[in-house]
């Protein structure tokens, strides 16, 4: 391989490394990207130049107490197609075909049957494991092999959140509004009774994840 070649490809893994923390991160500067892959500012600067000639990443200005503002890097919607997308067109096309076969109601019943089934794997990949943040952990272990990129996080306040940061089935659920709706009861379900949770932040509303808090009751 020539010495050409080696340096694209590192380039390449490297903005697609650079794609995956953003999309698990969020909004960051080229001053803690750079901590993060031991570069150079300079370097990651022309990394990001490149994703957003691409249409991958923009950015936008932060204030900060003191000095200039400071950009803040973000995906776009373009750089989706780098995570999972569920079989989005063809998930689509069975929706649109199941309502004109069967009308909402029967279509109700199928998602019915699918939260039945994935209740019952999510209950069987649990088990025993008592605690509800050790549950939640190994939800988000599901949930992530699913390519939701899922996670926990300690509040401090006795509850917790729950956060997926991609959401595979988007585009379906943007037709099939029962599909969120029915993973809201199967976390319910699976969680148990002693558990509080509730959505705040939703993809399919515009925020930039879905996320859930979580409480044992008292």
């Amino acid at each position: 391989m020539s010495r050409d070649q080696t340096k694209k490809d590192a380039s390449t893994s490297t903005r697609k490394a650079i794609i995956n923390l953003l999309k698990q991160q969020g909004g960051m500067d080229v001053v803690t990207l750079s901590s993060q892959f031991a570069l150079s500012g300079m370097a990651i600067r022309q990394h990001l130049n490149a994703l957003k000639e691409e249409g991958l990443v923009t950015f936008e200005e932060e204030a900060r107490p003191m000095g200039r503002p400071t950009k803040l890097w973000r995906l776009t919607p373009a750089a989706d197609r780098f995570f999972p997308s569920g079989y989005s067109e063809l998930s689509v096309s069975l929706i649109n075909s199941m309502k004109e076969a069967f009308g909402n109601e029967g279509l109700d019943k199928l998602l019915n049957v699918r939260n039945k089934n994935m209740q019952d794997q999510y209950l069987q990949y649990i088990g025993d494991t008592s605690g509800v943040k050790e549950r939640l952990e190994k939800l988000a272990e599901i949930r992530t092999n699913e390519g939701y990129m899922a996670e926990v996080k300690d509040q401090g306040d006795g509850s917790l959140l729950f956060i997926e940061k991609h959401c595979p089935i988007c585009e379906a659920a943007a037709v099939c509004t029962g599909l969120c709706k029915n993973e809201l009861h199967l976390f319910k379900t699976v969680l148990g009774d002693q558990v509080h949770i509730e959505r705040g932040e939703y993809i399919m509303a515009g925020g930039r994840n879905c996320i859930y808090t979580v409480r044992e009751n008292i």
